[in-house]
């Protein structure tokens, strides 16, 4: 879990600091209506964090196997309205919860870290299964960020 910890700072610092530099103009451009900006990837990465510590703390006291409930995503970037808010307000939120969310973790036990969930009806995985995911899904969306020429 240690490396997961260390994959999750580093990503959250390099994502932050280079789309700070890319500037407003950059990371608002949308290549269309129904395509996300960087603002947006972003914003939808603040959507996850927040489904994904209330999953990480609130599978330590409900009832085993802990349900995940699915969240629509599009619907909310839409209603955050991402687009609209400044890339330091957005890089401020993502930074803050993701520095809660590396707090849990740290402090979650062997035990605790084999909790099983289910993903979807009768899909059970483990926490840490989740907590490794959340970190991929991160790093999909930093490259997108990251790696995508507008």
């Amino acid at each position: 879990m240690q490396d997961m910890i260390l994959k999750l700072e580093d990503l959250v610092y390099k994502t932050s600091k280079t789309i700070l530099e890319f500037g407003e103009e950059v990371v608002s451009y949308k290549i269309s209506e129904i395509k996300w900006s960087k603002k947006e990837i972003l914003g939808h990465l603040i959507d996850s964090a927040i489904h994904n510590l209330q999953r990480f703390t609130e599978v330590q006291f409900e009832p085993k196997p802990y349900i995940v409930r699915k969240y629509n995503q599009n619907d909310l970037v839409k209603v955050n309205r991402y687009q609209e808010c400044t890339i330091e307000n957005i890089v401020e939120l993502w930074g803050t919860l993701n520095k809660q969310i590396i707090f849990v973790i740290k402090n979650l036990s062997t035990e605790e870290l084999n909790y099983k969930i289910d993903i979807e009806k009768d899909d059970l995985k483990t926490l840490d299964w989740l907590i490794v995911d959340y970190v991929e899904h991160i790093q999909h969306h930093s490259k997108q960020i990251l790696n995508h020429k507008q």
